[in-house]
């Protein structure tokens, strides 16, 4: 109840955010599960000779979670009613994509 009580200044703002803003902030799964793919590659390699080396493999690293490329798809459409509460909640900070 302590906890509670004592953090509950920094929690009330936090329920002012629309639902879909809410868990896009609790669902931090996704971006660990990237930077563990890229550090596991990282770690794999060891060294690399120059910059463009290392890029390449975090680029590699990266493509190989989504090799048909179709994950974009998904992830638009998952993220569709949180861009939208986004560009609500925030007007004028975020720019309209046409892609």
């Amino acid at each position: 109840m302590k906890l509670w009580s004592d953090a509950w200044a920094e929690f009330v703002p936090f329920l002012s955010f629309d639902v879909e803003i809410r868990k896009v902030i609790c669902s931090t799964n996704a971006i660990e599960s990237v930077n563990a793919r890229i550090r596991r590659a990282v770690r794999a390699r060891g060294h690399f000779p120059n910059e463009a080396a290392a890029l390449k493999c975090i680029y590699m690293a990266l493509m190989s979670l989504d090799p048909t490329g179709k994950g974009r798809k998904r992830w638009t459409m998952r993220w569709k009613a949180p861009l939208n509460a986004f560009q609500i909640a925030f007007e004028g900070r975020l720019s309209p994509s046409n892609n």
